[in-house]
């Protein structure tokens, strides 16, 4: 098993952009998004680090573990570096890495084309007729987003009473429970959130020269 701390190249990065004040941990649940008071230096440290930090340092953070991937999708996905799409898309299929998966279908969203939407097709596709483990909840709100801004239909063969959304829900929540802790409506609108939020902190760096 790597550990980054035997690796100098893989630990400067790693303590560079993802163990500083426990980054990783407050992008799981994006606890920020709801607290004003840590929104806005939240927000300008990701999109300041988004564009300061390199294709091979973001490629080294995917190449590692879950805290390392969620972080290096976050940066991808504020400042819509596209070229890491295919190794994004690549990494929810194997779906290897809990948490991870959720920083790849924000990315996705970001990038906001058909391809994306495709990407995540396929992995729920793969992944709904599963209950183990898996971000399908996150993949299907950034499918529904992107269909939302496409004027796309992908999301529609997963949906319907007898879909596959539908059964996974039930397998995963059973009917007897009084709540059911997602929803379409609840996944599209955190991936909107998101989105917006990163809109909203990339335009407020100050311009380059």
């Amino acid at each position: 098993m790597r550990n980054h701390l035997h690796e100098p190249a893989l630990k400067a990065v790693v303590e560079r952009y993802v163990t500083p004040g426990r980054r990783y941990l407050r992008l799981i649940n994006t606890p920020f998004l709801s607290d004003p008071a840590a929104r806005q230096w939240f927000g300008r440290a990701l999109a300041e680090d988004s564009l300061h930090i390199t294709d091979d340092e973001l490629a080294l953070l995917l190449s590692y573990e879950w805290r390392a991937q969620l972080t290096a999708s976050w940066l991808v996905a504020f400042a819509r570096r596209e070229a890491h799409r295919e190794r994004i898309g690549e990494l929810l299929l194997a779906n290897e890495r809990v948490y991870a998966g959720r920083g790849f279908c924000f990315a996705l969203a970001r990038f906001g084309t058909e391809e994306d939407a495709r990407l995540l097709a396929d992995y729920l596709h793969a992944f709904l007729p599963r209950t183990d483990r898996g971000e399908q909840d996150s993949a299907m709100g950034a499918l529904s987003y992107l269909d939302t801004r496409l004027g796309t239909e992908y999301s529609a063969r997963f949906l319907g009473e007898t879909g596959p959304w539908a059964h996974w829900l039930h397998a995963r929540f059973p009917s007897d429970r009084a709540d059911v802790p997602v929803s379409l409506d609840q996944s599209r609108d955190l991936i909107r959130t998101q989105c917006s939020y990163a809109d909203h902190c990339m335009e407020a760096l100050p311009p380059t020269h």
